[in-house]
C-alpha cells in the first residue's frame, strides 16, 4: 500500500467499519454493493454510496486525513499569509512522511525525519529547525497544534485567522453617531428621498433630541459620514435610489419553479396591442386571456374577447386547455401533432381525437396561479376548478413578479405576433401611429384564428431561453420539445376531457325556442333538433338574478 493510500480511509475486504451505531466487517464487495457481517453474525448487503453517506460512518483504525484545500477561501487572505500557510504545509508534510513534497514525492528523507524515528522526535527536530530559521514562538507544542488543525481543516487551518478577520462596517465611528444615523434612516423609510446632505442634517437633529442641543457628540466629516451611511443603509434606502417601484419584487423573492407539465399553470388577462373591429363596427383593443404552463412555457389556451372578460370566459379557458386543439383544414400538415417531437403513437392510443389535433400540448392543470381579479375569485370560476380537481392559488398582492413568466409571455406576444398584424397600436402612445383605428380590418373571431395558428406555428416550436435540457444545458428547447422531454422523464400522460365534460364547462344561457329558433345577440340559430322544444316550457324556474347575469 502506498503512502497516499494510507493517508485516506479505505473500505476494503476484511476491514471494519462503523455503521448505524455498530461495528461491521466487510465480507465482500461486488461492484457498487458491499456485504457486511456484524459481531453477532448479522449479515446485510447495501450500496457502497449509501454506506459512505451515513452520518455515523467511519473506517475503524483509519488515521484522520487532512481536509480538502478550500482554495476559494484561501485566495481571499493576503499573499503573505498564503505563503506562510504553504510553508507550514511543507514542514508538516516532512514530519508526517519524511519529504516536504508530501506522499508520492521522490527523494530521500533527511536523517532527522526518517520514518523509522518516532513522531515525537521528528516534531522536536522540526521545532529546533524552525527556531534556527528565525520563526519566533514556534515550539513542539505549537507544531502539535498546527498538525491537529491541518488534519481537521487542511490548508485553511494553517492560515492565521487573526489577520484575516473582517473589519467592522462602521470602523472607528462613534456609537452614538451610528445610532443616530440608523434612527435617521428609519425616519426616512417610506418617505420621499432626499440627498445625503439632508440625511446629515436629520442625523444632527436626532443627536440634538437624544443628547441635548449642547451635546459634545460631533458628526464626522462629510466624506466619512457618507461612507458610514453607505455601510449602514440598505441599498434601496440610499438617497438617489427609487423610493418605490412596481416591477421590483420585495426581497426575498423566490422564482416560480415547476418540474412536470400541469404542476403550475398561470392565468392572466391583458389588453392586446391590436385594434379589432367589433360587432358594432367600431375599433377597439380586445382582451386576451391565456393559460401558460410554467414547466414547458406552453400556451395551453388563449381566448380573445372584445372587452370585459367575464368569469365564464376564464372557466372556458380551463376547458380549452384540457381538450385537443383541432388543426384547421387550411393549415399545413407540419402543424399537426403527428409531426411534432412527441410520443405521438402513445398519445393517440389514449385518445383518438389527437390524430387530427394541432401540435400543441393537452394538459389538465394541477394548480392554477391567478391574480386577485374579480373573474378569478368568482364562484363560477372556482366551481369550474373544483369540477376538474384544480387547485386555485392567488398570487401575492402587490408583487407582479410572482407571475413573471406569464407577464413576459404577454410581452413576447406583442413583439412576435401583434406588430405584424394590421391595426398594431404599439405598447404606448408615443410609439403609436396617427390612424391606427383606420388600419383595423380584422374582427375578434378572425384574430382568434390568427392567434391560434401563430401559437401552433410560431410559439410552440420556437426555442425558449428559459427551457434547458438537463444533459445539454447550452441548447435552448422549444415548448413542444420540453413537453416531450418531461413526458419521458416523469411518465406524464395527459387524459383529455371527454366531449360531455367540455360542454359542462361552457357558459349556460336560458332562451326560448320559438318557431324561428333561438335568437342570441341579434343572431338567429335554428335546427331540426329544436322541433320538439318549440314553445314548450322547460319546467325550470330560472331566478331573475341568473337571467340578468347571463344576458
Amino acid at each position: 500500500m502506498s503512502r497516499t493510500a494510507a493517508r485516506r480511509p479505505v473500505v476494503a475486504v476484511g476491514g471494519h467499519v462503523v455503521f448505524e451505531g455498530r461495528t461491521w466487517q466487510v465480507a465482500a464487495m461486488d461492484g457498487s454493493a458491499v456485504r457486511l457481517v456484524a459481531e453477532d453474525g448479522t449479515v446485510t448487503s447495501l450500496l457502497t454510496g449509501y454506506l459512505c453517506a451515513a452520518a455515523d460512518f467511519a473506517v475503524v483504525g483509519a488515521r484522520p486525513a487532512a481536509g480538502v484545500p478550500q482554495w476559494g477561501l484561501f485566495e481571499t487572505v493576503p499573499v503573505r499569509e498564503q505563503e506562510r500557510a504553504l510553508a507550514w504545509q511543507r514542514h508538516l508534510q516532512e514530519i508526517e512522511c519524511g519529504l516536504p513534497g508530501g506522499p508520492g514525492s521522490t527523494g530521500v528523507p533527511r536523517p532527522a525525519y526518517a520514518l523509522e524515528r518516532p513522531i515525537s522526535e521528528r516534531v522536536e527536530a522540526k521545532a529546533a529547525e524552525l527556531a534556527a530559521l528565525g520563526w519566533a514562538g514556534v515550539s513542539a507544542a505549537t507544531i502539535r497544534r498546527m498538525r491537529a488543525r491541518y488534519r481537521r481543516q487542511g490548508l485553511w487551518g494553517l492560515v492565521d485567522h487573526r489577520t484575516t478577520k473582517p473589519s467592522s462596517r462602521t470602523g472607528r465611528a462613534d456609537e452614538q453617531v451610528v445610532t443616530a444615523v440608523l434612527e435617521a434612516l428609519r425616519r426616512q423609510r417610506g418617505r420621499s428621498k432626499g440627498t445625503l446632505a439632508g440625511l446629515r442634517e436629520l442625523t444632527r437633529q436626532v443627536l440634538a433630541e437624544t443628547h441635548g442641543p449642547d451635546t459634545g457628540v460631533l458628526l464626522p466629516p462629510v466624506s466619512t459620514f457618507n461612507r458610514l451611511v453607505r455601510a449602514l443603509a440598505d441599498p434601496r434606502e440610499l438617497p438617489g435610489c427609487p423610493a418605490r417601484t412596481a416591477s421590483s419584487p420585495a426581497a426575498p423573492f423566490t422564482p416560480t419553479m415547476a418540474g412536470r407539465p400541469g404542476e403550475q399553470v398561470m392565468l392572466d388577462t391583458t389588453r392586446l396591442d391590436i385594434m379589432a373591429v367589433s360587432d358594432h363596427g367600431t375599433a377597439g383593443r380586445p382582451e386576451l386571456t391565456i393559460a401558460l404552463d410554467v414547466a414547458t412555457r406552453s400556451i395551453l389556451a388563449a381566448v380573445l374577447r372584445p372587452a370585459g372578460t367575464k368569469a365564464v370566459d376564464a372557466a372556458l379557458l380551463l376547458a380549452e386547455m384540457a381538450v385537443p386543439h383541432p388543426a384547421r383544414p387550411h393549415w399545413p400538415a407540419c402543424l399537426q401533432l403527428a409531426h411534432a417531437s412527441v410520443p405521438y403513437e402513445r398519445l393517440v392510443d389514449i385518445d383518438t381525437r389527437l390524430a387530427h389535433a394541432a401540435a400543441r400540448p393537452v394538459i389538465l392543470p394541477e394548480t392554477v396561479i391567478v391574480d386577485r381579479g374579480t373573474i378569478y375569485l368568482s364562484s363560477a370560476f372556482r366551481a369550474a376548478c373544483e369540477t376538474l380537481g384544480v387547485s386555485v392559488q392567488p398570487a401575492p398582492p402587490r408583487q407582479p413578479a410572482a407571475k413573471g413568466p406569464v407577464e413576459r409571455t404577454f410581452a413576447s406576444i406583442n413583439t412576435l405576433f401583434c406588430q405584424y398584424v394590421a391595426g398594431y397600436t404599439a405598447s404606448n402612445t408615443v410609439e403609436r401611429g396617427r390612424d391606427v383605428e383606420k388600419e383595423a380590418c380584422w374582427t375578434v373571431a378572425q384574430l382568434q384564428d390568427l392567434l391560434d395558428e401563430w401559437i401552433t406555428a410560431g410559439w410552440q416550436p420556437r426555442p425558449h431561453e428559459g427551457l434547458r435540457h438537463p444533459m445539454m444545458a447550452k441548447a435552448a428547447l422549444s415548448p413542444n420539445d420540453m413537453w416531450a422531454a418531461l413526458i419521458a422523464a416523469h411518465g406524464y400522460v395527459p387524459v383529455p376531457l371527454a366531449g360531455r365534460d367540455y360542454i359542462e364547462l361552457l357558459p349556460t344561457r336560458w332562451h326560448k325556442a320559438t318557431d324561428r329558433g333561438i335568437r342570441i345577440n341579434h343572431r338567429t340559430y335554428d335546427n331540426r333538433v329544436l322541433n320538439p322544444l318549440r314553445g314548450q316550457p322547460s319546467g325550470v324556474e330560472v331566478p331573475r338574478s341568473f337571467r340578468t347575469l347571463t344576458q
